[in-house]
C-alpha cells in the first residue's frame, strides 16, 4: 500500500533528447518536481520549452527513435517508469495515469462512436462487460456536463462542438479513476467562456476523484486559477519553481517576471501590455550561457558565457539566474 504522505509522482533530473544524423536537441534538460495526491502542478512556458515532451516522457508515448530519455527518474508511486517494462507502462497508461491533449479531434477516433471509445478503455483496464462499460460511459459524460448523455453515446466526434469534444476527452481520461491526470493545454483551442467552463469542470472532478493534476500551459491566467505549485520552463530547463502564490507575489527569474508582465489585469492600468522581445533559442544549434540572455533586459556579462545553476531561495522556491547570486548588483 502506498504512503499517502509521499509524492504520487517524482520527476528527478529528467533529460530527453531528439537525435538525427544532423543534430541533437535536448528538449528536456534536468527537470525535477514532485506531485502529491490531490495537488495541481502547472508546467508553464512558451512553445518549444519542453512542456509536452516531458509529459510524453512520463506517458511512454515518445516516438523512439528519434526521441530518447537519456537520464533521470520518473517515479510513479515509488516505481521508476523508465526502468519498467513497456507492458507495465502500457497497463498504467489510461488507467492510473491519464492524459488529455490540446486538440481532441487528433485524439478521438473519427469513425468510432463516442460511447465505444470511452467504453474501450474501461473494458480493457477494469474488465467490465459491454453493458457495464456503456453505463460507466454515460455516467462520465453526464458528470462532464454533456446533456442527453445516454443518447450522445451514439454520436461521432464531428457531431460535438470543440468545447464538448474536450468534455468527452475529460470523461474518457477519468473513465478508470486515474491517480494522475496530465492535461496538455486543455483550453487553448477554446473561446474564453468555454475555457472557464472546462477549468471549473476539471476542478470539480479533481475534488471528486481526488486525483493529482499536471497542468501544461502557456497561459499564466490559467495557472493563477488552478495551480498549487508552478514550474516555469524555458529552452528545456526549469528556470523557476515555487508555490503558485509565492511565484505571483515574488517572481525571481527575469523570464517569469516577463510572463507575468504580459498578462492583462484589472488592477493595473496599462496602455500597452509588456511583450518579450525575440524568440526562444533554436536548441539544435546549441546554447552558450543562459538561454534567455538574448531576450533579457536584466542580463549581465556572465549570462552570455555561463548558465546559472538552480538556486534554492527557500525550502519551496528555487530559480536559475546569476542575479540571484548577487552578481552585477
Amino acid at each position: 500500500m502506498s504512503d499517502a504522505s509521499a509524492p504520487i509522482l517524482s520527476v528527478r533530473g529528467l533529460k530527453t533528447e531528439f537525435r538525427t544524423e544532423d543534430y541533437t536537441v535536448r528538449a528536456v534538460d534536468g527537470l525535477s518536481y514532485e506531485l502529491f495526491r490531490g495537488e495541481t502542478v502547472a508546467i508553464v512556458g512558451e512553445s518549444g520549452s519542453g512542456k509536452s515532451v516531458h509529459a510524453l516522457s512520463i506517458m511512454g508515448l515518445l516516438p523512439t527513435p528519434p526521441a530518447k530519455v537519456i537520464g533521470g527518474e520518473i517515479l510513479f508511486d515509488g516505481v521508476d517508469l523508465l526502468k519498467s517494462s513497456a507492458e507495465s507502462v502500457r497497463r498504467l497508461r489510461g488507467d492510473r495515469i491519464a492524459m488529455i491533449f490540446q486538440e481532441p479531434m487528433t485524439s478521438l477516433n473519427p469513425v468510432m462512436r463516442i460511447g465505444e471509445q470511452i467504453a474501450e478503455a474501461v473494458k480493457l483496464h477494469k474488465g467490465l462487460s459491454d453493458e457495464q462499460a456503456r453505463e460507466r460511459a454515460s455516467s462520465l459524460l453526464q458528470k462532464a456536463g454533456i446533456p442527453d448523455a445516454e443518447k450522445r453515446l451514439n454520436d461521432y466526434p464531428h457531431q460535438f462542438s470543440g468545447g464538448m469534444r474536450q468534455r468527452v476527452m475529460i470523461a474518457m481520461a477519468l473513465s478508470c479513476d486515474p491517480d494522475i491526470l496530465i492535461a496538455d493545454e486543455p483550453t487553448t483551442a477554446l473561446d474564453v467562456t468555454i475555457q472557464a467552463q472546462i477549468l471549473e469542470l476539471m476542478r470539480e472532478l479533481q475534488r471528486e476523484f481526488q486525483m493529482a493534476l499536471v497542468l501544461i500551459t502557456h497561459n499564466i491566467g490559467v495557472v493563477a486559477e488552478m495551480a498549487d505549485e508552478v514550474v516555469v520552463m524555458y529552452a528545456g530547463r526549469a528556470v523557476e519553481h515555487a508555490p503558485a502564490e509565492e511565484l505571483f507575489r515574488n517572481p525571481q527569474h527575469p523570464y517569469t517576471r516577463s510572463l507575468l508582465a504580459s498578462v492583462p489585469s484589472i488592477y493595473t492600468r496599462k496602455d500597452r501590455l509588456a511583450s518579450i522581445p525575440g524568440q526562444p533559442p533554436d536548441l539544435a544549434l546549441g546554447i552558450v550561457g543562459c538561454p534567455f540572455a538574448p531576450r533579457c533586459g536584466e542580463k549581465i556579462e556572465r549570462c552570455e558565457s555561463e548558465d546559472a545553476p538552480l538556486v534554492a531561495l527557500s525550502a519551496s522556491h528555487s530559480a536559475r539566474c546569476w542575479l540571484i547570486e548577487g552578481e552585477g548588483k
